[in-house]
């Protein structure tokens, strides 16, 4: 558990360490999830920064997660985002998934916007949908702002009636039709992992309200919103979760359906930035 005055420290460290590197200022944070770092090669790159020289930084032991912060303008929009991102199963704590997200809000960037690779249970839904975040649920078994709360990032008790932002969600549908992408909108539950779910896991994550399920996303929401950073969430359905016809699925399927996706993920995120 970090003390608030440590969680202080800490960020500051990290932003010293990469101020050393570059003075570039963002306004808006993306999170690139599983199977979805090229959106990285769209941003006009400015620079980039390892996060095995940040201070604070957990290194990435997943399958296309290569690890470094992106500088540079999506959209004309000042951007920074995380190339791979950390989730509990990999051993982690809340807090150490959860600490470059204070980083990114302490460089400037003012919103968040988090993309995920998800197991679809909506049977009206299909693999390769987008699918917009407009709820979850926390099925971690923790919560990142557990402790004694740093009273100069957020309140200790941070409403959550609006995870992921109206106004957000509204761009990101107008932007969806504009594009003529199918674009869902429901409630992700985040699981631990790193096994998938059961069928009857499955069967009683549907029933608790959940369209889609992943390993990620929540802890970040959290403390984005702890921060009064506003969120929007957008993830690519990559496999089929529906109990009586579930089909033993691998890595290497879920990163190419999500690959196939991303084009349509890329332009639709690059399409809101802009306006932002």
């Amino acid at each position: 558990m970090t003390a608030p005055s440590d969680l202080r420290r800490r960020v500051d460290a990290a932003i010293g360490v990469i101020r050393s590197h570059t003075d570039f200022a963002p306004r808006v944070g993306i999170i690139l999830g599983t199977g979805l770092g090229a959106l990285a090669d769209q941003i006009e790159v400015v620079a980039s920064v390892s996060y095995s020289v940040i201070p604070g930084f957990p290194v990435p032991t997943v399958e296309t997660h290569s690890g470094r912060l992106v500088f540079g303008l999506l959209g004309g929009t000042p951007v920074v985002a995380m190339q791979g991102r950390f989730h509990v199963y990999e051993g982690y704590s809340l807090q150490e998934v959860t600490f470059p997200v204070r980083v990114l809000k302490a460089l400037g960037a003012e919103t968040l916007v988090v993309s995920n690779a998800c197991g679809g249970m909506n049977p009206d839904w299909a693999a390769g949908d987008l699918v917009l975040l407009d709820d979850h649920i926390n099925l971690l078994g923790g919560n990142p702002l557990s402790g004694p709360n740093a009273d100069d990032f957020g309140p200790r008790f941070p409403d959550m009636s609006e995870p992921y932002d109206r106004g957000l969600q509204r761009l990101a549908k107008d932007f969806a039709a504009e594009l003529d992408i199918t674009l869902r909108c429901g409630v992700y539950v985040a699981w631990t992992g790193p096994a998938l779910e059961t069928r009857a896991e499955y069967t009683m994550l549907r029933r608790l309200g959940a369209d889609v399920v992943g390993m990620s996303t929540v802890p970040e929401v959290i403390v984005a919103r702890h921060m009064a950073m506003p969120v929007l969430g957008i993830g690519i359905i990559t496999d089929e979760c529906f109990p009586d016809t579930l089909e033993a699925v691998d890595l290497s399927k879920i990163i190419a359906t999500a690959m196939q996706s991303e084009p349509d993920l890329t332009r639709l995120i690059a399409g809101v930035v802009k306006e932002l």
